[in-house]
């Protein structure tokens, strides 16, 4: 709306006639085509704008009201068009409304002076007691997340990204509260300093108070029953519901919360599912999942990561049985910096049962199994490659990626195999290939640090890390061959060490990169900073190719890629993926034969392996 105009005579004389009362006329301004019938016992205060009330509202699936305003309290608020807005108990105060919205039975809606909307306030993930490391604001997403917890100790950096994230704030922070257009609010006791953006629906919550709730048409949010959520932040597509308690915490898009969950100073980010129990200063990256009253998640950095209930990871070993929530993609980092490797799916991290690993070179054995025998903890290097579980997470995770297109804040690469897994696949074989040196072949076991593994292991992880290797080289050149950048590499970036910031798999010298353009004052907003994780995650194949070409070279014992490089690359691929394949089709006869899966679910999984040829070429 863009032209009001005062009230009319009449119209005055009309509303007085329903009940209604204005503490001055005069303040009260209307759209050119306003009529004054849809509005009964209602108080107006200070400076109030309305609207055109022509349509009808849907109030429940078949049942339609006239829109308006009765029974309601409003000082200092705009009100769109087409709203109904009735039983208000106190108040509604210092509030933009947009069109189509309905509030119904609700107690009070006020911006108060010194509002943050949840923006703003620095909170401490990792380490309960410790300084702030996190500052939420709308913008957020796990990669920055990520990047201001891993470089906290950096100072100068730190302090540049606080300044240009308060900067950010500063900006988009509005002088009141603000609800968007189709935004339905019923049975809602109390609402404070909370901007709501469009196509929201918030049903019995018990109160939300500084807080910014970024719904739209594309990915609603629902806020339901006795949720209670205080100065925190709620993305695209996210449902908040049954008793959720919720403080200082950040939700990304498409998370679920729900079941009388607790969380205080966290972060969830994309897809996250947390139900029944509690989180306090976890960073819960793209696809976390807790269900059990007895799963705390505290001081932890988490990716892929199914909780389990208390130090219970047994539900990771479910194979063809239905669908889970996986478990860790590339570890999780507890405040002290060790990792706790469990069984993974997707990523280099993959050992089982939640064992704290003390020793960083453990790190160096991906895709393995941590197994204990009384006080004897044994290791199976790389033994989850050729896993059921592994075969099956590869394929479900892109399909339950449920954001919208227009709400992918935080990116997620969901290679399996990518520089940053087969450069630690390139690290297991070395560790493995030294210890065989060391003792010898004629040995029945080989100590590694506290852990046991046996030779036929040690030769199996060999094995199976040669596959992958092979599964990642046949893979890259196929690519590079189609994609048109084929050949020596146009750049040097993508060489050297890879990272994981979340989800975003990169090349460590472009986070350095990144740090020094951050502390020299070359990066001018936040918006640059996100969009540099972008760009990166955009020349990924680039990137990869650049570290690839090299791995292919000293692998095949090349000068050059040359005509028959290629051939002999693409066939060692392809025998590669079908030993990969049968290793698989092994792990699915064992566990049928256990009794523990249905013929027809076993049969729909061979038939799926049958296909994989379809993918050689």
């Amino acid at each position: 709306m863009s032209n009001y105009r005062k009230l009319t005579e009449q119209e005055i004389q009309v509303l007085e006639q329903n009940g209604c009362w204005a503490e001055d006329w005069n303040r009260v301004e209307v759209a050119e085509n306003f009529r004054p019938y849809n509005f009964h016992r209602i108080v107006l205060y200070g400076d109030i704008r309305l609207g055109s009330f022509e349509k009808n509202v849907e109030v429940s699936k078949g049942f339609v009201k006239h829109s308006g305003i009765n029974d309601a309290t409003l000082r200092n608020v705009s009100v769109g068009n087409d709203c109904l807005i009735e039983k208000i108990g106190n108040f509604i105060n210092n509030y933009t409304i947009g069109d189509n919205c309905y509030i119904s039975n609700i107690s009070t809606i006020e911006t108060t002076e010194g509002a943050t909307y949840g923006a703003g306030s620095t909170i401490s993930v990792l380490n309960e007691m410790g300084d702030g490391n996190i500052t939420l604001f709308r913008e957020l997403n796990s990669q920055l997340a990520a990047f201001m917890v891993k470089h906290n100790r950096d100072k100068e950096l730190t302090r540049r990204l606080h300044q240009l994230i308060d900067d950010e704030v500063r900006i988009s922070t509005p002088d009141r509260g603000i609800i968007g257009n189709n935004v339905k609010i019923i049975n809602t006791k109390e609402i404070t300093n909370t901007v709501i953006k469009g196509d929201c629906e918030i049903n019995g919550a018990a109160r939300l108070s500084e807080c910014t709730i970024l719904s739209n048409e594309d990915a609603s949010v629902y806020i339901g029953t006795g949720v209670i959520c205080e100065n925190s932040i709620i993305c695209d597509g996210c449902s908040i519901n049954n008793s959720v308690k919720m403080q200082d915490c950040f939700v990304g898009e498409a998370c679920q919360i729900t079941n009388g969950f607790t969380a205080e100073a966290s972060l969830f980010f994309a897809n996250s599912f947390m139900a029944n129990g509690e989180a306090c200063a976890a960073f819960c990256g793209p696809f976390c999942a807790s269900h059990h009253k007895s799963s705390l998640l505290i001081g932890g950095q988490f990716s892929f990561y199914n909780a389990g209930s208390n130090t219970n990871f047994s539900n990771h070993a479910y194979k063809m049985g239905p669908l889970h929530y996986g478990t860790l993609e590339r570890g999780t980092k507890t405040a002290s910096g060790s990792y706790i490797l469990m069984p993974a799916t997707i990523g280099a991290f993959s050992v089982c049962f939640g064992k704290l690993m003390h020793h960083p070179d453990t790190r160096c054995l991906p895709f393995s199994y941590l197994i204990a025998y009384g006080e004897t903890m044994y290791l199976s290097p790389g033994r989850n490659i050729t896993t059921v579980g592994l075969y099956r997470d590869i394929k479900k995770w892109p399909k339950r990626d449920k954001r919208s297109k227009q709400s992918r804040k935080s990116i997620i690469n969901f290679d399996w195999l990518s520089p940053f897994t087969v450069g630690e696949i390139l690290e297991g074989i070395k560790i493995l290939e030294a210890l065989r040196s060391a003792s010898g072949d004629n040995v029945t076991t080989y100590n590694f640090h506290e852990y046991v593994i046996n030779a036929s292991s040690l030769r199996k992880g060999l094995k199976y890390y040669d596959i992958a290797l092979r599964i990642y080289m046949g893979a890259v050149l196929k690519r590079a061959q189609k994609e048109g950048f084929f050949g020596y590499p146009k750049s040097d970036i993508g060489k050297g060490n890879w990272v994981d910031l979340s989800g975003l798999l990169l090349p460590e010298s472009e986070e350095k990169r990144l740090i020094d353009d951050v502390k020299n004052g070359n990066i001018e907003n936040i918006t640059q900073v996100l969009d540099r994780f972008q760009d990166i995650n955009d020349h990924y194949s680039d990137y990869r190719w650049a570290w690839s070409y090299q791995l292919l070279l000293d692998y095949y014992h090349l000068t050059e890629l040359d005509e028959q490089a290629c051939e002999r690359i693409r066939e060692d691929y392809v025998r590669a993926r079908r030993a990969w394949i049968a290793e698989i089709r092994k792990d699915a006869e064992k566990e049928y034969s256990m009794g523990d899966v249905e013929q027809e679910v076993y049969e729909d999984f061979l038939s799926k392996l049958d296909h994989e040829i379809d993918y050689e070429n």
